[in-house]
């Protein structure tokens, strides 16, 4: 969709890369939403994502430094929202109001660009805003309200990620007898070392995303190359390094937001340092300067990880990205970290950054975790349930746990899925198949993604008797690929030995090619996952349409893959297409008895993977109408 910004006065287009309902639901305690763009990168009034504050009246002095860690460098806060209002321009110009002050707040200055205030219905939709054009204060009402169909594209056309990671060992040296000032002490420390990213002797070594078969683009940027005016903004010298663009370290760019989820590429910044370049004259050797302590003190080193990313433009010299999206996005962090690390300075905190893009958001976030505690341990789990609310995620699944963070490698380097024996996995290959022939029909499928398990996979012969055994490794995948679980998908022999540690079956089991059940892998999943199943009995395959609006209402709250068994025979089940009104349905099967190479046009066209009704065109019955078959239903756990 295209859609521009009029240019005058008194008309403005407000653009939206979020979806509407991320701005409605879930229900937050405040009806205020801060709206994230990227001004120095798209056009103008454009809202790339949306944040919450966590109370119904917000402090704004809080907001801005819990948003000052989260928001990578490069976004910015372009206005702010009311929902549930009735939309009058009192409101609108009360929400412009605050987003200016929040904005203030997070960088210390006014902003310079332009900023809207809105009133949305929470029924209707429907939107009333001001807008406030380069920093000013004059009110300008917006008749035109966008929402992009491509919003990814848009923002990875037009921007690119930079990362730098440096690890700092900061040694804190504190008088036995001023235990009360280590506070104000570690505080001093961080702003002088945050001071010293802009000295001579600091160098940045800039490479490129590495592509397949190439050499990377790689310069170094010193000290010198950067410098600050007195408004402590940056440019860069007039130098060869400074014209060269962030798109010179690209050789080809990725605008799909699924694989930027997957494995993100970056410009990768390494901070170099050479403490004997500055002061020094030719000829000269560094001599070691002792200053004696006045008083006994005790040295405690904080160890800090920081590792930020950035947003910029492909078009923006690099120099300038580092000294002005790069340095104060170090300097943030360590001012983050700084509040953590001093509230408990004596328990040496473990901080360690990460990054995201969770489904349902279109930039990437940080969230920095204290790392001497579990992911499941409470104080860990309380702290993603507010980044959850925060970002307007849903409450009953993990998308910000260490395993969701994003991945950094080489371009084109992205693995779809890898079994034991190192042979890649398919992955979703229903995405591939046609619509299923029911007429009116409402289709209903699993939610996340999964691997394909089938007959002969990872060198086991288990063709007559694995079928049950591959659904529920399937079943497996997708618990690991949606983060709730991180252990690996079971052997066989694994699937046995569980089964034969709880008592379900006999030592002899392990190592024979008897069959399992739904009963058996409700076990397994409740053993290995802590997932509990619901299983649906039906005397006759005549009986399964019976079940459709039951699976339709499965796949809708719950997403999981389903598996049938009984009779002779066990399937995965990924999906239900159904028309209420006439009874007509189709159901999603993914067939575990296929034992070929895992191409995909083969598995598609061969039916393998494909919608099946219970009885076809030619009254061929899929279902057997003599053998009755057990549906386990994985529920889905409700945690974050």
């Amino acid at each position: 969709m295209e859609a521009s910004a009029a240019g005058s006065r008194g008309r403005q287009a407000l653009r939206f890369l979020c979806p509407k309902r991320s701005l409605l639901s879930p229900p937050s305690a405040s009806p205020l939403r801060w709206l994230v763009g990227a001004p120095r990168v798209l056009p103008p009034f454009t809202v790339a994502a949306a944040l919450r504050p966590l109370h119904a009246d917000p402090d704004l002095a809080r907001e801005a430094d819990e948003i000052r860690g989260l928001l990578p460098r490069g976004f910015d806060i372009v206005g702010a929202l009311l929902v549930d209002r009735e939309g009058s321009d009192a409101d609108a110009a009360r929400a412009l109001e605050l987003a200016s002050a929040l904005r203030k707040g997070l960088l210390g200055v006014a902003a310079s660009h332009g900023m809207v205030g809105g009133c949305m219905d929470a029924g209707s939709g429907e939107i009333r805003f001001v807008a406030s054009e380069s920093g000013g204060t004059d009110p300008v009402e917006g008749l035109e309200v966008v929402w992009e169909d491509e919003p990814g594209k848009l923002l990875w056309e037009k921007g690119c990620l930079l990362r730098c990671e440096l690890p700092l060992k900061l040694p804190l040296y504190v008088p036995s007898d001023e235990i009360s000032g280590i506070e104000e002490r570690f505080s001093s420390l961080i702003e002088s070392t945050a001071a010293k990213l802009r000295d001579p002797h600091v160098s940045y070594l800039v490479e490129g995303p590495i592509p397949p078969n190439e050499s990377h683009r790689s310069i170094i940027l010193h000290g010198d190359d950067l410098c600050s005016d007195s408004r402590g903004s940056s440019r860069t010298k007039e130098c060869t390094k400074s014209i060269v663009s962030c798109s010179e370290f690209f050789p080809e760019k990725m605008h799909n937001l699924s694989l930027t989820r997957e494995n993100a590429d970056a410009i990768e910044i390494t901070i170099l340092s050479n403490q004997s370049v500055s002061g020094l004259k030719p000829g000269t050797t560094p001599v070691v300067d002792y200053f004696p302590a006045p008083a006994p003190a005790s040295l405690r080193v904080i160890n800090m990880k920081l590792d930020i990313v950035c947003y910029s433009s492909i078009d923006f010299p690099v120099a300038v990205a580092v000294s002005e999206l790069i340095i104060p996005g170090l300097a943030d962090q360590m001012s983050v970290m700084k509040k953590i690390i001093a509230s408990e300075i004596t328990q040496q905190a473990q901080l360690c950054p990460y990054h995201f893009i969770p489904p349902g958001l279109n930039i990437p976030v940080t969230a920095i975790y204290d790392t001497r505690y579990g992911e499941i341990e409470e104080k860990q789990n309380e702290l993603r349930k507010k980044l959850h609310i925060r970002l307007g995620l849903p409450l009953d699944r993990p998308l910000l746990r260490i395993s969701n963070a994003l991945t950094f490698g080489g371009m084109g380097k992205r693995v779809k899925g890898t079994s034991r024996n190192g042979s890649s996995l398919l992955r979703d290959v229903h995405t591939e198949i046609p619509s299923s022939g029911v007429s009116g029909g409402i289709m209903s499928l699993i939610d996340g993604s999964y691997e394909y398990y089938h007959y002969l996979h990872d060198g086991i012969d288990d063709n007559g008797w694995g079928c049950a055994y591959r659904s529920l490794q399937t079943i497996v995948s997708w618990y690991r690929l949606q983060q709730y679980s991180s252990i690996d998908v079971p052997s066989h022999r694994e699937i046995q030995q569980v089964l034969v540690e709880i008592g379900d079956k006999d030592p002899s089991f392990i190592g024979s090619r008897e069959w399992i059940g739904a009963i058996e892998i409700s076990f397994v999943l409740d053993k290995l996952l802590g997932v509990s199943s619901k299983i649906i009995n039906v005397r006759s395959g005549d009986e399964l349409p019976e079940k459709c609006r039951e699976l339709a209402r499965h796949f809708e709250t719950q997403g999981t893959p389903v598996m049938i068994g009984g009779g002779v025979l066990a399937y995965t089940l990924l999906g239900v297409d159904y028309n209420e009104a006439s009874g007509d349905c189709a159901f999603l099967i993914l067939d575990p008895h296929y034992t070929g190479a895992d191409d995909l046009k083969k598995i598609v066209n061969g039916g393998w993977c494909g919608w099946k009704k219970s009885v076809d065109s030619k009254g061929r019955s899929f279902f057997l109408k003599d053998k009755f078959y057990n549906l386990l239903l994985p529920q889905r756990p409700n945690m974050v």
